[in-house]
């Protein structure tokens, strides 16, 4: 299993728009092929960085969702008002 967190931080005048837009990825996101998880969540301390939270059964999986027409109507919708993205995939330690 893949686990994957993408930070996202919205430019803070456009916080809400950006938050609206995340928030429609989540059911057809969840509906894909290899999708374990797909958690939404906002930092507690600055409402403008978004969170995802998401495990994959593989890494073919996760490469099919970054191309999914539903992540690529979104992030050419919210691209300019966003100050960076950050996605990094991380493989569990089993000791």
């Amino acid at each position: 299993m893949l686990t994957c967190i993408a930070k996202i931080t919205a430019k803070d005048k456009h916080k809400e728009t950006v938050l609206s837009e995340l928030s429609k990825l989540i059911i057809p996101t969840q509906k894909e092929h290899g999708c374990v998880n797909y958690d939404l969540h906002i930092d507690n301390a600055n409402g403008s960085i978004f969170i995802f939270h998401e495990n994959w059964l593989s890494e073919q999986d996760l490469k099919a969702h970054g191309e999914s027409s539903h992540i690529k109507e979104c992030f050419d919708v919210i691209r300019e008002m966003l100050d960076s993205v950050e996605v990094s995939k991380l493989t569990k330690v089993l000791l």
